[in-house]
């Protein structure tokens, strides 16, 4: 079968090649899924890279890349139910630890890392849900109802972001997100009350305003460290920062006496080894938004098995408006 694939870390261009391996026959416990598209993620592109402190070559001798991806299955393992055959899935976490991701015809992994398309979600919708929805979802809802509360989503015409604006205007929030101007309407669009300039000099003024003083009670925050301070200013007593990246500062100085005198709780957020309960609460979310028809995953662009090195420049670029995949 086709599958794209890297024996060394470098550039994409560089590295990643079309391969001819065979197909892989499920293990007990294991389905196989016959791909349709292969969701690619900034992850994807930073464990290709080399980037990760003291990891010098890749974990095995070929690594078809990617978590994220849909398709159908066409065979199982012993201990699974024969009926899963034909059932269209969606999959999450599906080279997490692997050798052999979604970059590929098909896939094996264990039966419940494949999970059943609601009736009416895309193939498309499926291959976006797994990094970029479970994120959001586990983000927004991790503590619970927020019916009534007022969230801080920042990054909101990013991928997660994007969802997490959906999520949580659907789950009853008020929902305050920023971005460029630029992405101003869409981001309106897809359900925030209020957007805001996130290079605003008086941006903590203008969140605090329009929370009447009372503050944030929960974070959506991809960049912890280089947004601490002005958390640190708008969170509420007792509030919540669900962060799930700080990727232009990993080691934040913390305003500790803020965060100590309003009891902030901080939520790191890495959706791979989430346990088996939150993440079957989050798979829960993001279907009943989906067959609600209140949570639309975007996608920036489709592009063929054999453009994955596009498609990994494209996932890092700035600019793009919701999920990169490739078509199987």
């Amino acid at each position: 079968m086709r599958a794209i694939g890297y024996s060394a870390f470098g550039a994409a261009a560089d590295v990643l090649a079309l391969h001819d391996i065979g197909v892989p026959e499920p293990a007990a416990g294991e389905v196989r899924v016959k791909l349709v598209y292969s969701g690619v993620n900034p992850s994807d592109a930073k464990a290709r890279s080399g980037t990760r402190p003291g990891v010098l070559r890749p974990p095995f001798d070929l690594v078809v890349p990617h978590s994220d991806g849909s398709g159908v299955i066409d065979a199982v393992g012993a201990g699974v139910a024969p009926a899963r055959i034909g059932e269209r899935v969606w999959i999450w976490n599906g080279q997490w630890q692997r050798a052999f991701g979604s970059a590929a015809e098909s896939i094996c992994l264990p039966s419940a890392q494949a999970v059943a398309l609601p009736d009416g979600v895309s193939f498309e919708a499926g291959a976006a849900l797994g990094i970029p929805g479970l994120t959001a979802a586990h983000a927004v809802f991790g503590g619970g109802n927020i019916s009534g509360q007022t969230l801080l989503i920042s990054g909101g015409a990013g991928a997660v972001g994007h969802n997490a604006v959906q999520l949580a205007k659907w789950g009853g929030a008020t929902v305050i997100a920023t971005a460029s101007p630029r992405a101003f309407e869409r981001v309106k669009a897809a359900g925030a009350d209020h957007v805001l300039d996130y290079r605003a000099d008086d941006l903590a003024a203008q969140i605090m305003a329009i929370t009447e003083g009372k503050g944030i009670d929960r974070a959506v925050e991809p960049e912890f460290g280089a947004n601490a301070g002005l958390l640190a200013e708008v969170m509420r007593a007792n509030g919540t920062i669900a962060a799930y990246g700080s990727q232009l500062d990993m080691s934040p100085t913390l305003p500790f006496g803020p965060f100590l005198f309003k009891a902030i709780t901080i939520d790191i957020v890495l959706i791979y080894i989430l346990d088996p309960a939150p993440r079957a609460a989050a798979i829960d979310k993001l279907h009943a938004a989906l067959s609600a028809c209140a949570l639309h995953p975007a996608i920036h662009e489709i592009m063929p098995l054999e453009d994955a090195a596009k498609a990994h420049e494209r996932v890092m670029s700035a600019g793009r408006n919701g999920a990169v995949l490739l078509e199987i």
